[in-house]
């Protein structure tokens, strides 16, 4: 079984900008509910079909299989109403991987990294450009902005 355990931030700066190259992400969502998300997933010229459904805020069950270019491009222009378009940088910190997304799109302006544990109470150093923690908020989910984009919602909510 597959098991997803993560963190996600909001970013200060851009000065993590320099330590990778982005990499453009084109998602859909089949299905977007609270126990679970269907994704399809284009990232250059692969594609993959991803499954979660939670466990908590932090852990998710999660299945991904890989499928046809072809197929995923379908799928996100006929069957995917619900887009999340961004750029992915990949950056090594303290040991792990700090996933940066930069959205864009209806999602513009917001920077969110993401790091992977092996449990939920790992401890972990926080790169200076890490600011507040929200993984708490499930409006922070790429499932969530997919309907409910970031500039839609109040300034003093962000």
């Amino acid at each position: 079984m597959g098991m997803e355990i993560e963190r996600r931030f909001k970013v200060n700066g851009d000065a993590w900008k320099a330590l990778a190259e982005g990499v453009w992400y084109k998602q859909g969502y089949l299905s977007v509910e609270a126990e679970r998300t269907v994704r399809v997933r284009v990232v250059g010229d692969q594609a993959w079909l991803t499954l979660k459904s939670q466990i908590s805020s932090v852990s998710r069950h999660e299945f991904e299989y890989a499928i046809p270019l072809a197929d995923a491009n379908t799928m996100l222009s006929v069957m995917c109403p619900m887009l999340v378009e961004k750029k992915r940088y990949r950056i090594e910190f303290g040991g792990y991987i700090w996933e940066v997304d930069e959205f864009f799109g209806e999602n513009s302006g917001l920077v969110l990294a993401e790091i992977e544990l092996p449990d939920e109470n790992t401890p972990f150093e926080k790169p200076e450009w890490i600011a507040k923690e929200v993984t708490e908020d499930g409006r922070y989910t790429n499932a969530y902005l997919s309907k409910n984009s970031y500039n839609s919602w109040p300034e003093n909510e962000r």
